[in-house]
């Protein structure tokens, strides 16, 4: 099981409904498990079962846990278990205690995400 830190690139202060339904916009069709190359770069939580979890500066996936995970938004760290390098919907998320089964599996195209962010901020910019 890995830990992983609290840190990404936005703010976690954001509403947490508007913080969640940005990254829905930007997020595929479930997919059953996803690689990575033996560590996190960081993750955020979204809601009380949905969290965004960073393999690489831009390949980001959102993660649905079954149930209500108590204190996921306000927690410091997680733990994502693994198989092989492998994170599938049989694996894990868990925080203070409590181990909360992967539903959904999710990617986010986070590059796009962040160019449309920074074309909304020029745009913005631009029309001052």
């Amino acid at each position: 099981m890995l830990l992983l830190s609290a840190c990404s690139g936005i703010a976690r202060r954001q509403d947490g409904q508007s913080q969640l339904d940005r990254y829905l916009q930007y997020a595929g069709s479930p997919i059953d498990h996803f690689t990575y190359l033996g560590r996190y770069d960081s993750w955020t939580a979204l809601s009380h079962n949905q969290l965004v979890v960073w393999t690489s500066m831009n390949d980001a996936y959102l993660l649905t846990v079954a149930g209500i995970c108590t204190g996921l938004q306000f927690t410091q760290r997680i733990g994502v278990s693994s198989t092989g390098g492998s994170v599938s919907r049989l694996e894990t998320v868990s925080f203070d205690h409590q181990s909360c089964p992967i539903s959904e599996i999710r990617p986010v195209d986070y590059r796009k995400m962040r160019r449309d962010a920074a074309g909304n901020g020029a745009a913005t910019t631009g029309a001052r």
